[in-house]
């Protein structure tokens, strides 16, 4: 509300776009593919604006209206989903394939979810970054966990393992 009454409509815009932008990629660090959306729809709305498609006040009405909308409903979402926020990183990269939420329903990948977040945090290994074979020891942990409930074997190269970065926080790496 404060940006959309700014007296200058440009730096309005900039500010509410580096708002925006500093929000999705932060939350990149937990959960990729959510934050990828986001961003893709930020990066749209822009290239709309930079070619004359919208006014800056469009812009700044959408942006406002719609994707901080979005951000908060993924707010929102984490809190009512009832998973943690590795849970969810897993479940949303699991759901995005839609033939394997056909497949197996909403109920089986929650249950895959928790169980490939509780096997990759008990098994992260100070060095899993840097040697080859700690990576391979998680990326086996989550490809048996998938087989073990018969996730489609096309789509698991897609699902990403959510793991722990330097500073202890949860990050989404393929």
């Amino acid at each position: 509300m404060e940006i959309k009454g700014m007296k200058h409509q440009n730096l309005a815009l900039e500010l509410l776009k580096k708002i925006l932008n500093d929000e999705i990629r932060g939350r990149a660090k937990t959960n990729l593919v959510k934050s990828k959306a986001l961003l893709e729809m930020l990066e749209t709305a822009l290239k709309k604006y930079n070619n004359g498609l919208l006014t800056t006040a469009e812009i700044i009405q959408f942006l406002v209206d719609e994707v901080a909308k979005k951000v908060r409903e993924q707010d929102e979402r984490e809190r009512e989903s009832g998973l943690s926020v590795e849970e969810l990183a897993f479940y949303d990269a699991l759901a995005e394939n839609e033939s394997a939420v056909k497949v197996l329903g909403d109920d089986k990948l929650r249950m895959i979810a928790v169980e490939v977040a509780e096997k990759v945090k008990a098994n992260i290994f100070i060095d899993w970054t840097i040697r080859e074979s700690a990576r391979a020891k998680l990326m086996v942990l989550v490809r048996r966990t998938l087989n073990k409930y018969g996730y489609p074997p096309d789509m698991q190269q897609r699902a990403m393992i959510p793991s722990w970065n330097k500073q202890r926080r949860w990050r989404t790496v393929c």
